[in-house]
């Protein structure tokens, strides 16, 4: 069985997370995987697995409808005997499925996250339709990903399964612990509250500033570390500045292995206005680390209440500012989550796991 997934390029993120993922825990020798990349340059990733074997293409889209990628799309399909395209987002699904009308080749779409605000147009709600009959299945990465696609993108419910994104589990160097606090300026015993994302208003790191601001008031030992890059980082420097806590809260910057970053946090905070199924929590949760985050998008299925971690309200600071002071004033509650949040990763979100799922899906799409 042959399957291409197409998407925009192999960057890092976390579309091109799971498709690496998928890649890398393909044990089957039945099913051989292959990459067609829409745009350039073509990312990290892809080079990497370019490096280990794994055929990949890219030929980049130009502006406007390009006929010319569907024709490159189809040529590649064709000649190279593709059983299953395996679409991943919307633009790579719209050339992806057109690209194989009237062939024998089968279509999987899987929708991984949504723009926030969420919204619709009239040209989908034509072209959608049309999609869906040229694709075998579709699955989005979370519940809220497959109510999104029902309600803004007109595709029946019963259209849509869902499959959880899968990782493998974080393997931090516990013997570089000690020296990375140490490098970042926090005292060892440090309450180290963390956060791994790009700096940008979807991630409300401004609220989790404003939040932190009032915890490390209460909590003196209380420590916010930031790891991620993006947009905002002058504002949020300036608003640490403004609220007078720059002494306790420390931007790392991006980091491309953000293990040991996550280890040395012994609470991770997802507080976004919008989520998917969020590769760092899934990171976080792989080592142990209890979570806080908003019941927005995914979130709420993959930390489960007072189980694993704690969930608030979406962009509600006194709530967040709550949970952070309560998992920290009981041990029992602390140690609960912590010992509770590795079992779960590992029965729903592991990489094996999300593997075994579309490898089910794809012997199902050949058989349909």
């Amino acid at each position: 069985m042959k399957v291409l997934h197409i998407t925009y390029d192999m960057r890092i993120g976390g579309t091109e997370m799971v498709i690496k993922n998928l890649i890398e825990s393909n044990t089957d020798d039945s099913i051989d995987m292959s990459i067609f990349c829409i745009e350039s340059p073509l990312g990290p990733w892809g080079e990497e697995l370019k490096k280990a074997g794994i055929s990949i293409s890219v030929k980049a889209r130009q502006p406007g409808f390009d006929l010319l990628l569907i024709k490159a799309i189809r040529k590649h399909i064709k000649d190279n005997h593709i059983d299953i395209v395996h679409c991943h987002q919307y633009t790579p699904w719209v050339y992806g499925a057109i690209a194989t009308a009237f062939t024998s080749t089968k279509v999987v779409f899987t929708e991984h996250g949504r723009f926030y605000p969420d919204s619709s147009s009239w040209k989908r709600k034509f072209v959608n339709p049309i999609l869906c009959k040229l694709t075998s299945v579709i699955t989005a990465i979370s519940k809220a990903t497959k109510d999104a696609l029902v309600t803004y993108e007109y595709i029946p419910f019963d259209s849509v399964d869902v499959v959880y994104n899968g990782i493998e589990p974080l393997r931090p160097n516990q013997e570089e612990l000690p020296q990375l606090k140490t490098q970042l300026e926090l005292p060892q015993d440090a309450l180290v509250f963390g956060t791994v994302a790009r700096l940008d208003p979807i991630k409300n790191q401004k609220m989790l500033i404003t939040a932190f601001a009032e915890v490390s008031a209460i909590l003196p030992n209380a420590y916010l570390l930031i790891v991620g890059d993006g947009e905002l980082m002058g504002e949020l420097n300036s608003l640490v500045a403004q609220l007078g806590i720059a002494e306790k809260v420390l931007f790392a910057g991006y980091k491309l292995d953000p293990s040991n970053y996550l280890a040395i946090m012994d609470v991770f905070l997802l507080p976004s206005l919008s989520e998917g199924t969020s590769i760092t929590l899934l990171e976080a949760m792989s080592i142990g680390k209890p979570c806080i985050v908003t019941n927005a998008g995914g979130n709420p299925e993959i930390v489960a209440h007072l189980e694993t971690g704690l969930v608030v309200t979406n962009d509600n600071e006194q709530e967040l500012k709550d949970a952070m002071i309560s998992i920290s004033q009981s041990n029992d509650l602390y140690v609960k989550l912590s010992n509770n949040a590795k079992p779960r990763f590992d029965e729903h979100f592991h990489a094996t796991k999300m593997f075994d799922s579309y490898s089910k899906i794809y012997l199902r799409t050949l058989e349909s």
